[in-house]
Protein backbone atom coordinates (compact mmCIF):
# COMPACT_ATOMS: atom_id res chain seq x y z
CA UNK A 1 0.00 0.00 0.00
CA UNK A 2 1.33 3.33 -0.94
CA UNK A 3 0.04 6.74 0.72
CA UNK A 4 0.61 10.25 0.75
CA UNK A 5 0.25 12.29 3.94
CA UNK A 6 -1.28 15.62 3.03
CA UNK A 7 -1.10 17.86 6.22
CA UNK A 8 0.67 22.27 7.04
CA UNK A 9 3.70 21.96 8.79
CA UNK A 10 2.56 21.38 12.11
CA UNK A 11 -0.38 18.63 11.87
CA UNK A 12 1.41 16.09 12.91
CA UNK A 13 2.36 14.06 9.66
CA UNK A 14 6.22 13.04 10.92
CA UNK A 15 4.64 11.83 14.24
CA UNK A 16 2.44 9.81 12.36
CA UNK A 17 4.44 8.54 9.74
CA UNK A 18 6.76 7.27 12.45
CA UNK A 19 4.07 5.59 13.55
CA UNK A 20 3.34 3.51 10.43
CA UNK A 21 6.93 2.76 9.84
CA UNK A 22 7.27 0.93 12.99
CA UNK A 23 3.91 -0.49 13.92
CA UNK A 24 3.48 -1.46 9.26
CA UNK A 25 6.87 -1.76 8.12
CA UNK A 26 6.31 0.96 5.90
CA UNK A 27 9.25 2.91 3.98
CA UNK A 28 8.83 6.62 4.86
CA UNK A 29 10.28 8.64 1.61
CA UNK A 30 11.26 12.16 2.44
CA UNK A 31 11.91 14.11 -0.65
CA UNK A 32 14.48 16.14 2.19
CA UNK A 33 15.80 13.05 3.87
CA UNK A 34 16.40 11.49 0.39
CA UNK A 35 17.63 14.59 -1.01
CA UNK A 36 20.68 14.83 1.93
CA UNK A 37 21.24 11.17 1.54
CA UNK A 38 22.11 11.29 -1.95
CA UNK A 39 24.16 14.17 -1.33
CA UNK A 40 26.21 12.33 1.25
CA UNK A 41 26.51 8.90 -0.65
CA UNK A 42 28.78 10.12 -3.03
CA UNK A 43 26.71 8.07 -5.52
CA UNK A 44 26.89 9.61 -9.16
CA UNK A 45 23.37 11.19 -8.10
CA UNK A 46 24.34 11.86 -5.50
CA UNK A 47 26.84 14.06 -6.78
CA UNK A 48 24.58 15.44 -9.05
CA UNK A 49 22.30 16.17 -6.23
CA UNK A 50 25.67 18.25 -4.73
CA UNK A 51 26.04 20.49 -7.88
CA UNK A 52 22.53 21.37 -7.84
CA UNK A 53 22.03 22.44 -4.51
CA UNK A 54 25.49 23.84 -3.98
CA UNK A 55 24.69 25.97 -7.44
CA UNK A 56 21.50 27.04 -5.30
CA UNK A 57 18.99 25.48 -7.50
CA UNK A 58 16.18 23.43 -6.73
CA UNK A 59 16.24 19.98 -7.96
CA UNK A 60 14.58 19.34 -10.53
CA UNK A 61 11.47 16.79 -10.65
CA UNK A 62 13.13 14.49 -12.58
CA UNK A 63 15.73 14.06 -10.38
CA UNK A 64 13.61 13.33 -7.43
CA UNK A 65 11.89 10.99 -9.59
CA UNK A 66 14.94 9.19 -9.83
CA UNK A 67 15.25 9.03 -5.94
CA UNK A 68 12.50 7.46 -5.55
CA UNK A 69 12.85 5.19 -8.29
CA UNK A 70 16.11 3.89 -6.87
CA UNK A 71 14.46 3.70 -3.39
CA UNK A 72 11.50 1.86 -4.60
CA UNK A 73 14.11 -0.40 -6.33
CA UNK A 74 15.95 -0.71 -3.01
CA UNK A 75 13.38 -2.00 -0.83
CA UNK A 76 11.44 -4.47 -3.05
CA UNK A 77 9.39 -6.25 -0.46
CA UNK A 78 7.86 -3.24 1.42
CA UNK A 79 4.57 -3.44 2.42
CA UNK A 80 4.34 0.26 1.40
CA UNK A 81 5.38 3.53 1.12
CA UNK A 82 4.70 7.05 2.60
CA UNK A 83 5.11 9.55 0.32
CA UNK A 84 6.09 12.51 2.18
CA UNK A 85 7.11 16.24 0.81
CA UNK A 86 6.11 14.81 -2.85
CA UNK A 87 4.19 15.30 -4.79
CA UNK A 88 3.51 19.37 -4.51
CA UNK A 89 2.36 20.06 -7.77
CA UNK A 90 -0.21 18.07 -10.09
CA UNK A 91 2.48 17.84 -12.99
CA UNK A 92 4.77 16.23 -9.81
CA UNK A 93 2.05 13.88 -8.53
CA UNK A 94 1.04 12.48 -12.24
CA UNK A 95 5.22 12.08 -12.78
CA UNK A 96 5.06 9.57 -9.77
CA UNK A 97 1.94 7.97 -11.24
CA UNK A 98 3.90 6.72 -14.47
CA UNK A 99 6.91 5.49 -11.91
CA UNK A 100 4.57 3.73 -10.26
CA UNK A 101 3.35 2.70 -12.55
CA UNK A 102 5.92 0.93 -13.94
CA UNK A 103 6.22 -1.22 -10.90
CA UNK A 104 3.47 -2.45 -11.35
CA UNK A 105 2.16 0.39 -7.85
CA UNK A 106 -0.01 3.17 -7.06
CA UNK A 107 -1.30 5.42 -5.14
CA UNK A 108 -3.50 3.67 -2.73
CA UNK A 109 -4.60 6.53 -0.32
CA UNK A 110 -4.13 10.13 0.53
CA UNK A 111 -4.63 10.91 3.79
CA UNK A 112 -5.23 15.06 4.68
CA UNK A 113 -4.87 15.58 8.39
CA UNK A 114 -7.46 18.17 8.46
CA UNK A 115 -6.38 21.23 10.65
CA UNK A 116 -7.91 24.53 12.17
CA UNK A 117 -5.11 26.73 11.09
CA UNK A 118 -6.08 29.22 13.97
CA UNK A 119 -5.36 26.41 16.36
CA UNK A 120 -2.08 25.42 14.62
CA UNK A 121 -1.14 29.34 14.62
CA UNK A 122 -1.60 29.17 18.28
CA UNK A 123 0.12 25.74 18.52
CA UNK A 124 3.39 26.89 16.67
CA UNK A 125 3.76 30.29 18.52
CA UNK A 126 3.21 28.71 22.42
CA UNK A 127 6.09 26.07 20.79
CA UNK A 128 8.31 29.30 19.07
CA UNK A 129 8.08 31.42 22.85
CA UNK A 130 8.89 27.59 24.97
CA UNK A 131 11.44 26.46 22.93
CA UNK A 132 12.91 29.30 20.36
CA UNK A 133 12.73 27.10 17.22
CA UNK A 134 13.61 28.66 14.44
CA UNK A 135 11.12 26.98 12.25
CA UNK A 136 8.44 27.59 14.10
CA UNK A 137 8.93 31.75 14.15
CA UNK A 138 5.11 32.71 14.27
CA UNK A 139 5.68 34.92 10.82
CA UNK A 140 7.72 32.40 8.95
CA UNK A 141 5.03 29.75 10.09
CA UNK A 142 2.28 31.85 8.60
CA UNK A 143 4.31 31.96 5.46
CA UNK A 144 5.08 28.03 5.42
CA UNK A 145 0.99 28.05 6.06
CA UNK A 146 -0.06 30.14 2.57
CA UNK A 147 3.10 28.09 0.48
CA UNK A 148 0.80 24.48 1.70
CA UNK A 149 -2.46 25.74 1.04
CA UNK A 150 -1.26 27.43 -2.52
CA UNK A 151 0.96 24.30 -3.51
CA UNK A 152 -1.68 21.76 -2.20
CA UNK A 153 -4.80 23.02 -3.45
CA UNK A 154 -4.64 21.59 -7.31
CA UNK A 155 -3.91 18.32 -5.57
CA UNK A 156 -6.92 17.36 -3.78
CA UNK A 157 -9.50 17.93 -6.56
CA UNK A 158 -6.46 15.46 -8.63
CA UNK A 159 -6.26 12.86 -6.03
CA UNK A 160 -10.46 13.28 -5.15
CA UNK A 161 -11.14 12.28 -8.77
CA UNK A 162 -9.02 9.60 -8.27
CA UNK A 163 -10.87 8.71 -5.23
CA UNK A 164 -8.11 8.02 -2.52
CA UNK A 165 -8.47 10.85 -0.80
CA UNK A 166 -9.47 10.59 2.75
CA UNK A 167 -9.26 13.70 5.61
CA UNK A 168 -9.33 12.32 9.03
CA UNK A 169 -9.35 15.07 11.98
CA UNK A 170 -5.95 16.42 12.13
CA UNK A 171 -7.09 18.10 15.66
CA UNK A 172 -7.76 15.02 17.47
CA UNK A 173 -5.50 13.80 19.94
CA UNK A 174 -2.36 11.46 18.44
CA UNK A 175 -3.76 7.79 18.93
CA UNK A 176 -7.14 9.40 17.66
CA UNK A 177 -5.57 10.46 14.54
CA UNK A 178 -3.37 7.02 14.62
CA UNK A 179 -6.85 5.07 14.85
CA UNK A 180 -8.57 7.05 12.26
CA UNK A 181 -5.23 6.63 10.27
CA UNK A 182 -5.63 3.03 10.79
CA UNK A 183 -9.15 2.91 10.02
CA UNK A 184 -8.79 4.26 6.42
CA UNK A 185 -5.55 2.19 6.01
CA UNK A 186 -7.74 -1.02 6.59
CA UNK A 187 -10.67 -0.11 4.91
CA UNK A 188 -12.83 0.61 7.87
CA UNK A 189 -12.99 4.69 6.84
CA UNK A 190 -13.30 5.77 3.48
Amino acid sequence: MNLILFGPPAAGKGTQAKRLVEERGFVQLSTGDMLRAARASGSPLGQEVAAIMDSGQLVSDAVVIRLIEAALAANPGAPGFIFDGFPRTVAQAEALDALLARYGQRIDRVIRLGVDEASLIARVTKRFAEQGRADDNPDTFVTRLRAYSDQTAPLLPFYGDKGVLVEVDGMASMESVAASIAAVLDGNLR
